[in-house]
């Protein structure tokens, strides 16, 4: 007999403003505690030390949690030159150090080599693997770590400050993958120094962003004071960036059955047209009652269900 899985079935997007000192994994256990969530996981680790939003699945949601994750993300980070640490930011050891510093003029001068598609290594102490062991246990164990270069994408890289000599502030949009801790550190190496990143703040995540965040100082107490119902973003939040099409009742019992959808059975929705023109790769939200039904693609003339989603009231 199958164990019962324990909690509500609450669906949703929980968007938290992680405070410094807080692991990703105990902002997910205090968000799940307070809606007695049965399921619940996060778009995307953020080290203690950094601050930022924290997009966090219920239920159904987690199911989308990949599009979120590949989506683009935007971070507020210092770097502190003059000192190099092992693991690229604060919490590290000493391990190299430089008098130069440099100036507000030199930074600028250097920022479009970030742009674009670059080659990133990640640090040492980092959750990438190496011959199956993740690299932040090798380092802690003493082993000397080098992870693989990997290819990742800058959108946009600005100095926002120099507050003073010894540390500037920048503003980068990047794509998945990319390791900010490194970003930093290879600034500092083109600028023939050394630095490390002393403050990382998250403001952006895919479709969310400083305006859509709940503090999780506040969060205990905001959602005993109002229903948690009204501190939830709905399942389809996270997907405001792909077209969405409408199925009658019958075609919606089809998609949460994982059958297709011929695309002629559609054609009287005014955004039939549109819908051909999808490429087969790309997704699309299939909804009935304004609820996604499934993420869907066009294959063969039908609407092929990726992923279905189970929403209850």
């Amino acid at each position: 007999m199958s164990r019962r899985r324990r909690g509500k079935p609450v669906s949703g997007w929980a968007i938290i403003d992680k405070p410094v000192g807080v692991t990703s994994t105990r902002a997910v256990s205090m968000v799940r505690r307070a809606f007695d969530a049965q399921k619940a996981g996060h778009g995307g680790t953020l080290d203690p030390l950094a601050s930022g939003i924290l997009p966090i699945a219920l239920g159904e949601a987690t199911k989308l949690i990949f599009r979120v994750m590949d989506g683009r993300k935007t971070y507020r980070f210092t770097v502190r030159w003059g000192e190099a640490r092992d693991t690229d930011d604060a919490e590290g050891d000493i391990t190299e150090t430089s008098i130069h510093r440099p100036s507000s003029a030199d930074i600028a001068a250097v920022l479009s080599e970030f742009i674009g598609e670059i080659d990133q290594i990640p640090p040492a102490f980092s959750a990438v693997k190496i011959d199956g062991k993740r690299a932040y246990d090798l380092a802690r164990a003493g082993a000397a770590v080098t992870p693989k270069s990997r290819r990742v994408t800058i959108f946009a890289l600005e100095l926002l400050e120099t507050p003073d000599r010894d540390s500037a502030t920048f503003e980068v949009r990047c794509g998945k993958g990319t390791y900010v801790r490194s970003l930093g550190r290879d600034i500092a190496r083109r600028l023939g120094t050394v630095g490390y990143i002393s403050a990382l703040r998250r403001t952006a995540t895919g479709p969310f962003n400083e305006k859509c965040a709940i503090s999780l100082d506040n969060f205990d107490s905001l959602v005993h004071i109002a229903p948690p119902s009204g501190s939830l973003l709905p399942v389809e939040a996270a997907l405001d960036d792909i077209p969405a099409f409408s199925l009658n009742p019958e075609q919606a019992d089809h998609m949460r059955h994982g059958r297709a959808v011929s695309l002629f059975d559609l054609a009287e929705d005014r955004s039939f047209e549109a819908l051909k023109e999808q490429a087969a790769d790309d997704l699309v939200c299939a909804m009935a009652d304004g609820r996604l039904v499934a993420l869907a693609r066009v294959e063969d003339g039908k609407l092929c269900p990726a992923r279905v989603l189970n929403q209850t009231d």
